[in-house]
């Protein structure tokens, strides 16, 4: 690609602020995730009702998805960024197409699992469907 210094670092500068984005929306959905099932278990243990329990798997899900969707996307972004940085960028200058510029593109399924994503996502669920189970079982 054929541009200046000046604006190489102006294009790294766009790039590494959508990084910070995908960041921060990842370390939100962490946050609302804990947050959204606390209140729905304390609703559960309050009214004694286990439907609020089961109730909160489906946030839980939710914010584990969106988690992994903005690792992901943070993840292409930094290939861009990486392209960029080395002046392997063979596309129009300025661009913010990033899923072109990673290969392999890391998968949205491979990335729920990661090891920034499932311990967190994964123990509230755990925790969630051992609470279900266990009043179903006491129900029963």
């Amino acid at each position: 690609m054929d541009y200046g210094k000046q604006e190489r670092i102006c294009h790294l500068e766009l790039i590494q602020g959508v990084i910070t984005r995908m960041s921060q929306n990842s370390f939100l959905c962490k946050g609302w995730s804990v947050s959204v099932v606390a209140v729905l278990f304390a609703l559960a243990a309050k009214d004694a009702n286990e439907r609020y329990a089961l109730l909160a798997v489906l946030p839980a899900v939710a914010f584990w998805s969106l988690d992994a969707y903005y690792l992901r996307q943070e993840r292409m972004f930094r290939g861009l960024y990486d392209a960029v940085r080395l002046g392997t960028l063979d596309s129009d200058p300025f661009t913010m197409a990033a899923a072109q510029h990673v290969s392999p593109s890391p998968s949205w399924w491979s990335l729920i699992w990661s090891i920034t994503v499932a311990p967190l996502h994964g123990s509230i669920l755990l925790i969630l469907l051992a609470v279900v189970g266990t009043c179903v079982l006491r129900a029963w």
